[in-house]
This record gives C-alpha cells, sequence and structure tokens, in this order.
C-alpha cells in the first residue's frame, strides 16, 4: 500500500503560521522523496534519494545535512515501492502532463519523479519570513524568478484531487532540482523533450498535523477568500 505523508496543510500557511513544526530527521521516518519548505517559508525544499537540498531566495541550493532543521510544511514519500510505475514522456511541458487522465486518477494523490534534459525551466523561490508572520500570499507576491535553459535535472511533484483544496493546492505542485545541484525551486513553466521516472498513486493519503504547537492549536481558521489564496499563492492550481 503506497502512503503519501504530509506534514500540516496549506490553509496553516496561508494564516502566517510559518513556524517549524517537524525536523528533518522526523520527515524522513516517511519517506526519501519529496517536497516543502523550512522555518518562516525559508526556500523551496526537495528530497530526493534521502538527500535534502534548499533553494534559498539568492537562487543559491544548500545541502541540508542538520536533522534538526525546522519544517513547517512538507510532502514525502518513498519512492521505489512495489506500486512505483516506470513512464517516459514525449514533449513535455507542466501544462501537458497527461498522466491523470491517461491512468485516471483524478480522485487520488499521486505522485512523480521524473529526470530528464530541459530545454527551459522557471522557478519561484519563496523569500524568508521574519517573526511576527506575514501570510503566504503576502510572501509570495515579492518571490524572486529564476530561469534557466537547456539544464538536466528532475521534478518531484504531487498531483491532489480538488475535494482537498485547502489542505493542499489542487493540482499539480512540482519542485525542480539540477543534476549539479546548483538550481532548484517551485516550478512555474518548463519544456522537456523527454523525461523519464516514476509514477506512484496513492492509496493512503497521512496527514499529520502540529498539535503540540501553541500557535496551531489556538488558531481559529478563516474560510473566507481561502480557496482563492491559495491558488493565488501557489501560482495557478495547476503548480
Amino acid at each position: 500500500m503506497a502512503t503519501v505523508y504530509q506534514h500540516s496543510t496549506l490553509a496553516t500557511l496561508m494564516a502566517g503560521l510559518l513556524g517549524g513544526t517537524i525536523t528533518v530527521g522526523e520527515l524522513k521516518e516517511h519517506g526519501d522523496t519529496g517536497i516543502g519548505t523550512l522555518h518562516g517559508v525559508d526556500g523551496e525544499v526537495i528530497i530526493l534519494n534521502g538527500e535534502v537540498y534548499q533553494a534559498e531566495s539568492s537562487g543559491k541550493v544548500n545541502h541540508i545535512t542538520d536533522m534538526l532543521t525546522l519544517v513547517p510544511f512538507a510532502t514525502v514519500h518513498q519512492a521505489h515501492g512495489p506500486e512505483s510505475k516506470a513512464i517516459t514522456l514525449k514533449d513535455v511541458t507542466l501544462s501537458n502532463v497527461d498522466v491523470i487522465n491517461e491512468y485516471n486518477l483524478y480522485n487520488n494523490f499521486s505522485g512523480i519523479g521524473l529526470h530528464g534534459e530541459f530545454s527551459h525551466i522557471k522557478v519561484r523561490i519563496a523569500p524568508k519570513a521574519s517573526e511576527p508572520f506575514p501570510s503566504l500570499l503576502q510572501i509570495t507576491k515579492q518571490q524572486p524568478v529564476f530561469e534557466r535553459e537547456n539544464v538536466s535535472g528532475t521534478l518531484v511533484g504531487y498531483y491532489s484531487p480538488e475535494l482537498y483544496h485547502g489542505v493542499v493546492a489542487a493540482g499539480w505542485h512540482v519542485h525542480f532540482i539540477s543534476d549539479d545541484r546548483q538550481f532548484a525551486g517551485h516550478v512555474l513553466e518548463f519544456q522537456a523533450p523527454e523525461l523519464t521516472g516514476s509514477l506512484v498513486a496513492f492509496s493512503d493519503y497521512q496527514l499529520h498535523l502540529p498539535i503540540e504547537n501553541t500557535a496551531f492549536r489556538e488558531h481559529h481558521l478563516d474560510m473566507n477568500g481561502l480557496r482563492e489564496g491559495v491558488t493565488a499563492a501557489e501560482g495557478n492550481t495547476n503548480d
């Protein structure tokens, strides 16, 4: 049974609860592949083959080796279980990753890990916030954008059903890291002639909530405008 593990919710970040509530070490107990961010929404995190990388808003990519580093939000899974399906995609862009249609996964949480040569890729990186934290939407209005041409690397990301929008961002949420570990971020667009890798359709979605965190326990969620805010913060419903 394939399981995707998510720590906290996107709605929590939208409310400005950006403090780290799980360690990298604890997160890795649940998966060797995934995406997320660090304390204060400090950049974009990519977990690949059990190694943790952070793209910071300067464009620099850091290898995170301190297992006590704190994370406010992340999604991970074990990439090479028996449920993993090998796939090859031709002439790929973010908008035509059609595996959801092809494999009838509209109602599934699904994960991809795809490698190849990218003729073009555009990413954004959330800048680190300081306390008192603003909302995620406020932060993403100031995020720097980076582009590269002809770069080899890997996409890691997740598809979430519309039903769970707010807990997650419905649609695709994908991060990228180059083979040389010098370029990474949250994917806004890309073109690639061919990508190969794996697709996992998860039968079990595990949501872990930071109930020991006082701010989380005391916060009262305002649902007004949540859907629109999440969509705006994440760029669009397909990213």
